[in-house]
């Protein structure tokens, strides 16, 4: 199993929590039963941080017109909605819920030239909250595809994420299924799709990142 460049620091600070842990069931418990359970919960807490920074290896296949699922999680929004940001117009909006649990990797797409980058300080309202993509803190990214349209997807930070991290500026060519950034516990990512795209998932749907088809392009 790999692990992302953005979990080195985290899981070197859970292995001192747990060593921590460990050094005070020794020594400071004499109950055996009180030593096994904090022990147990310094394995838990280093286990955990290890399958949130996991960097999974997929094979992916792509091609010009397909939308892939940029994050692992849940489908929890597929709506029609006014994008103020950058399009300025109607948009088909999915939305893709990510848990703790899930691996937090954020990949590309669709290939084609990233045409607009921005990063937006915010709130930290819970993921799912309707004003979420508008007040929380978030990155904004727009990719031109080969056809000309354009899909905007958000990086959105949930109640436990305080730190969304993204590799690409604009210019760069985006490789659908490469990843671009990470975010850092609890979140969400949109995804903007013009009206005329053709919608592959639906609401609760469990998804997979690189894996899953959200939409075709017309």
């Amino acid at each position: 199993m790999k692990i992302h460049k953005e979990g080195y620091l985290s899981l070197v600070l859970a292995v001192m929590f747990a060593g921590g842990l460990f050094v005070i069931a020794q020594h400071f418990i004499q109950n055996p039963i009180g030593q096994y359970l904090l022990e147990g919960f310094g394995i838990l807490i280093f286990l955990v941080v290890l399958q949130f920074f996991r960097r999974p290896n997929r094979v992916v296949v792509i091609n010009d017109t397909t939308v892939i699922c940029p994050a692992d999680g849940k489908v929890v929004a597929i709506e029609e909605v006014e994008e103020a940001e950058y399009f300025q117009d109607k948009r088909i909006q999915i939305s893709v819920f990510m848990s703790p649990f899930n691996v937090h990797m954020n990949w590309f797409p669709i290939n084609g030239i990233v045409k607009y980058v921005k990063y937006h300080p915010g709130l930290f309202l819970v993921a799912w909250h309707p004003k979420s993509s508008t007040d929380n803190e978030r990155t904004t990214l727009v990719v031109e595809a080969k056809n000309k349209q354009e899909i905007l997807f958000r990086q959105i930070a949930g109640a436990l994420a305080r730190r969304i991290v993204f590799y690409c500026k604009e210019g760069d060519v985006a490789i659908g299924a490469t990843d671009f950034g990470f975010i850092k516990f609890g979140s969400r990512v949109d995804i903007l799709l013009p009206l005329d795209a053709k919608i592959e998932v639906e609401i609760n749907q469990k998804v997979i990142g690189t894996q899953t088809t959200l939409a075709s392009l017309c």
